[in-house]
């Protein structure tokens, strides 16, 4: 059976240089701390939030807000949030803690956005894709910030996911409903450059895994001689 007329289009396949686009914007996304002030374009902001609105959602229950912070005092408040976590996980980090606080782990005094998403409250009702995986409301989110993150680097901004807070302060800083919860804070932003590679890459932090260990074929394979080896004998 062919496609209805009107859909057609969306049948053909896309360029080289198309699909060369996709892959190089996701090979050059980074999660970036450095910020210039620059405000980012009302017209470019409203793409962005409407490219991370077409996420895909577990039982297209579309779980995710976002809130825009515009008040500089609120932004202040916020920034005292992330700096009291910023203390307690160095503090957590034991030998790593001094490493750890020479790092720039966010920008919300200065990137020219800040926005926090969310996710929405009452999401109980929804068992469609989670009775068993309750989880993937987060997921949900978590799909919809990376959207937001690609269309942000195709449009030459910077975002960082800022995760260093507390959840439940957070809550109440913006008054998020009972049952709501605060994921992540995203500041966005035009930038001076990109980082070559992945900033804790750069720094020392660590190091992204070759692909070949992170990929198994039929079950979870460990390496030769680890105890808890699976698969057949």
């Amino acid at each position: 059976m062919s496609a209805p007329a009107e859909h057609r289009g969306a049948m053909s396949d896309f360029t080289d240089a198309e699909r060369a686009a996709v892959y190089r914007v996701i090979g050059e996304r980074r999660d970036m701390r450095h910020f210039r002030p620059d405000p980012v374009d009302e017209a470019t902001l409203q793409r962005l939030l409407e490219a991370a609105h077409r996420a895909p959602s577990v039982g297209y229950m579309q779980p995710w807000r976002f809130i825009r912070i515009t008040d500089p005092a609120r932004r202040e408040a916020i920034h005292a949030l992330v700096e009291a976590e910023r203390q307690r996980t160095a503090e957590a980090m034991g030998e790593r803690q001094r490493e750890f606080l020479r790092l720039k782990v966010e920008g919300v005094r200065e990137s020219g956005e800040l926005l926090a998403a969310a996710l929405m409250p009452e999401r109980e009702g929804h068992v469609f894709g989670r009775r068993t995986l309750p989880e993937m409301d987060l997921a949900s989110v978590a799909c919809a910030i990376q959207n937001l993150w690609l269309a942000a680097r195709a449009e030459g901004l910077g975002m960082g996911w800022v995760s260093i807070f507390d959840p439940e302060a957070l809550r109440r800083e913006l008054a998020i409903p009972e049952g709501g919860r605060p994921v992540a804070l995203l500041c966005l932003g035009h930038v001076e450059a990109f980082y070559d590679r992945p900033m804790l890459e750069q720094e020392g932090w660590d190091q992204r895994r070759p692909l070949e260990e992170l990929v198994h074929t039929d079950y979870w394979q460990l390496p030769a001689g680890e105890p808890g080896q699976g698969g057949a004998g």
